[in-house]
């Protein structure tokens, strides 16, 4: 009698077990369904100010170095990435003094991402040798494009820009980033307020991160420094803007976003963006860094790219976007014969 009482506790309790499965997985079913529709209904409310960021460029859609267009959902793309300061004059387009550029490979879900150093000595097109930053402010997005392609041998599928106001806002409505101080230091902000930063990590709103990111003439790497601290906040803000609590701020995000960011990329890509790249985390993110030599003409500074080094970069973007060059393709067949 013992052993049948045991037998008939032990079914009770597995019966018990699969019911708070069964409630569980119901729980999660709802909710899951519940956040799915929220979260179409919000990307609904928001398509409009999400609208706002588009913006054609002369070239079309296609890159001039591409045979054929390329889709978010299936090929291997890259974006240039542009933090704009806006000089609000009319004979002054500003500078582009952040400039990255971002490839992704959808078949392995990564992402390689390289700073330009603004001071970058680069051929311009139509402009002779100058700083890369220079070259906004010659022809706004549609030369840095041009001056980019030439300078990486890669194509320039999409880009984005952001002004530092910008910049500020999104980081504020995410709810702040979080990054790695290499050194103690301070800084001031355009009104003259100081901020003060400790060795080790540290969370930043808006204003704090736009200081942060800025700060050179401090750091003893000089400009590279400062393209370290700009990707620390950017593969932050990748994984906040990931996060699930920041889908109950789309609202607020995308309008800030559509305010005061710009890009090439259809909402309808930036969705089938969202979508190939749902698992996407900054794990899945490599950064690269260029070399060179620091040099004075005329007592003006340039930063002079390593050849060596530069043509290891432009290989493996090259590589990772499963792109040829034309010249490449020549050489390739000659040997062949």
């Amino acid at each position: 009698m013992k052993d049948f009482n045991e037998d008939r506790l032990r079914h009770a309790r597995k019966i018990r077990k699969k019911r708070r499965k069964r409630i569980l997985l119901t729980i999660i079913s709802i909710f899951l369904l519940i956040s799915i529709g929220g979260l179409s209904f919000m990307a609904y409310k928001s398509y409009s100010a999400l609208d706002n960021t588009y913006s054609e460029i002369e070239r079309g859609a296609k890159s001039k170095l591409r045979d054929e267009q390329v889709y978010v959902s299936n090929d291997p793309f890259s974006v240039l990435l542009l933090g704009v300061e806006d000089y609000s004059s009319e004979h002054d387009k500003g500078r582009s003094d952040t400039i990255m550029v971002a490839t992704f490979n959808p078949k392995d879900q990564t992402m390689k991402l390289v700073s330009i150093p603004r001071d970058t000595l680069v051929d311009i097109p139509d402009n002779g040798e100058n700083k890369i930053n220079h070259s906004f402010a010659y022809g706004g997005k549609e030369l840095v494009i041009d001056t980019v392609e030439n300078f990486l041998n890669i194509p320039i599928d999409y880009y984005v820009t952001v002004n530092f106001n910008g910049f500020k806002n999104i980081i504020d409505e995410v709810g702040g980033v979080t990054v790695d101080v290499p050194f103690d230091f301070s800084d001031i902000n355009k009104d003259w307020d100081k901020f003060y930063f400790k060795e080790g990590k540290q969370k930043l709103n808006g204003e704090e991160a736009l200081v942060y990111a800025r700060m050179r003439k401090k750091d003893p790497r000089g400009d590279f420094g400062r393209n370290e601290r700009q990707r620390q906040i950017v593969t932050s803000l990748i994984d906040k803007a990931l996060s699930p609590k920041t889908f109950l701020k789309v609202d607020d995000l995308a309008e800030e976003v559509g305010s005061n960011v710009e890009t090439n990329m259809k909402i309808k890509e930036g969705l089938a963006f969202l979508q190939k790249y749902k698992d996407f985390s900054s794990s899945s993110l490599e950064q690269i860094e260029f070399s060179g030599t620091d040099e004075y003409y005329s007592g003006v500074y340039y930063f002079i790219p390593d050849e060596e080094k530069t043509d290891e970069i432009i290989k493996e973007l090259q590589h990772h976007l499963q792109y040829t060059p034309p010249e490449t393709e020549d050489t390739d067949e000659e040997s062949s014969y």
